[in-house]
C-alpha cells in the first residue's frame, strides 16, 4: 500500500511500490496485491482516506491477505485504527526494514544495533500492542493490568536501550582504536544505495570470498580488504551497510559506529547501479544519509556499476550524462566481466598518488617525534640512515606532509 505526495510522477510512484515489493520479498513475504492514493496531506485517522481505508479492507478480505504494508511511516494512533478496521496486521515501511535488519544481522554488533534501533521504534507504539488488555480495566480508583504491562515494559525498555547504548559504545571505541591501527594505510570506503553491487565490487577487487546476494541490504557488517593496485601498490577497502529511500534514523543512529568507517578513509567510492533507469533518485538519496552522517564534505568518486547490462548506445550516453553533470570523478564498471573493474583499480592509483603522494624526507635522527608521525600516519616504504640523518621514502597525507615541510630540519622532496 502506498501513499505517493503529488510531487511523485507515475513512473516514479510504481517504482517506490515496486521496491517495496522487493522489501517484502526480502522479508519472507509475497505480495497479492497493492493500492495506492495520492494525497497532499496525511489522513489524521488512516494516513489514507476512509473510503480508500475501506476499499483496502476489500481487497485484503479478497486476497486473502493476512498482512498489509504501508510505503510511509504511520503514526501509533493511524497503525491501531487500521488495524481495527481490517482485522489484520498493519505494518509501515519503517518496522518492515527494521525486521529485515533483524533477519539480516549476523555478528553481535549487528544484532545489537538492530535491536536498540527496533525498541526504540517499538517504545512509543506500546500502547497500541496492549489494547487488548485495556479492557479488563476495573472501575473508578483502579488500573487495568493493561496499564500496569504497559508502565513495565516501558521500564524494562528503557533499561535495555540504556544497556545496548553502552555496549555499543565499547563496540565504537574498539573499532576507532582498530583504525587507528592501520591510520597508516591508504583507505576506500564502498557506500551507495542498496542492492548498487557494493560487495561485488569489493569481492572482484579484492578476490576475497564474500556474501553476495540480488537482494536488498544481503549484508550488513562492514568488510574491509586488501586490495591491490597497479604497480604493487595496496590499500584498504571497506564496504558499508547500503542505504534506502526512508531509512530509519532510528538505525542511521543505531548504525553509526559501523558507518564510521567511512568517516576515516581518505575517499568514499559511492557505486550506483548504472542499469537502474531513476539512479539519479538513488543517488540523491545516498547523498542525504552521507550528509546526516557529517560526509558529505568528503572526497567521493562515482562508480557506475552494472554497465553490463547497457548497450553501448547507453553507456556512451550515460557517460556523457554524468560528465555533464556531475563535477565528482567517474568511472564505469562491471564487477562480473573480465577486466571490468580496471578502470576502477587505476582511479584509485591516481586517489592515492594524490591524497597520499610518495615523498622522499631527510629528518635529524633526533627528532623522534616527527619520525613517529611519519611512521604513525603514513607507510613507509624504505628507510636508510646516514650518520645522523635518517632517510624515509613515504606514502603520507598531505596534512602530514605540509606539517613536516614547517618543521625545522626537515627536507621534504617528491620522489616523482
Amino acid at each position: 500500500m502506498g501513499a505517493p505526495d503529488r510531487t511523485l510522477g507515475p513512473v516514479e510512484a510504481d517504482e517506490h511500490l515496486q521496491e517495496l515489493a522487493r522489501l517484502v520479498d526480502t522479508a519472507g513475504g509475497e505480495v497479492v496485491g497493492s493500492i495506492q492514493q495520492r494525497l497532499t496531506t496525511p489522513h489524521p485517522k488512516y494516513y489514507i482516506g476512509e473510503g480508500k481505508a475501506n476499499e483496502l479492507r476489500e481487497l485484503a478480505r479478497e486476497r486473502g491477505a493476512d498482512l498489509v504494508v504501508f510505503d510511509e511511516e504511520l503514526t501509533p494512533a493511524q497503525g491501531k485504527n487500521l488495524e481495527d478496521l481490517l482485522k489484520i496486521r498493519i505494518m509501515d515501511r519503517t518496522e518492515l526494514i527494521l525486521d529485515i535488519f533483524a533477519i539480516r544481522a549476523r555478528t553481535a554488533e549487528a544484532q545489537m544495533q538492530v535491536e536498540l534501533a527496533q525498541l526504540e521504534y517499538m517504545l512509543p507504539r506500546l500502547r497500541r500492542m496492549w489494547t487488548h488488555l485495556e479492557r479488563t480495566a476495573g472501575g473508578i480508583g483502579t488500573r487495568g493490568p493493561g496499564e500496569t504491562q504497559l508502565e513495565t515494559d516501558r521500564r524494562l525498555i528503557g533499561k535495555r536501550i540504556r544497556d545496548l547504548k553502552e555496549k555499543l559504545q565499547v563496540v565504537a571505541r574498539r573499532r576507532a582504536t582498530q583504525r587507528k591501527a592501520r591510520s597508516g594505510e591508504f583507505r576506500a570506503a564502498l557506500v551507495g544505495y542498496t542492492n548498487a553491487g557494493k560487495s561485488s565490487i569489493l569481492r572482484g577487487l579484492s578476490g576475497a570470498e564474500l556474501f553476495v546476494e540480488d537482494r536488498l541490504f544481503a549484508t550488513l557488517d562492514p568488510a574491509t580488504r586488501s586490495v591491490e593496485l597497479p604497480g604493487g601498490a595496496r590499500i584498504l577497502v571497506t564496504d558499508t551497510v547500503g542505504f534506502i529511500r526512508k531509512l530509519p534514523h532510528d538505525l542511521v543512529a543505531s548504525f553509526r559506529a559501523t558507518l564510521e568507517e567511512a568517516s576515516e578513509a581518505d575517499v568514499l567510492l559511492h557505486i550506483i547501479d548504472a542499469s537502474f533507469g531513476l539512479w539519479p533518485e538513488q543517488k540523491a538519496v545516498a547523498e542525504e544519509v552521507l550528509a546526516e552522517l557529517g560526509l558529505a564534505d568528503r572526497p567521493v568518486i562515482l562508480v557506475f556499476n552494472k554497465v553490463d547490462r547497457l548497450t553501448h548506445a547507453e553507456e556512451r550516453a550515460l557517460r556523457e550524462q554524468v560528465r555533464a553533470i556531475y563535477p565528482q570523478p567517474s568511472v564505469f564498471v562491471s564487477a562480473i566481466e573480465p577486466g571490468g573493474l580496471d578502470a576502477l583499480r587505476e582511479k584509485l592509483l591516481e586517489e592515492l598518488r594524490e591524497l597520499r603522494p610518495e615523498v622522499r624526507v631527510l629528518l635529524p635522527a633526533t627528532d623522534g617525534e616527527a619520525l613517529a608521525a611519519v611512521y604513525r600516519e603514513g607507510e613507509v616504504l624504505r628507510r636508510a640512515e646516514q650518520g645522523e640523518v635518517i632517510e624515509l621514502v613515504a606514502r603520507l597525507p598531505l596534512p602530514v606532509l605540509g606539517r613536516l615541510q614547517r618543521r625545522d630540519g626537515i627536507d621534504v622532496s617528491r620522489t616523482a
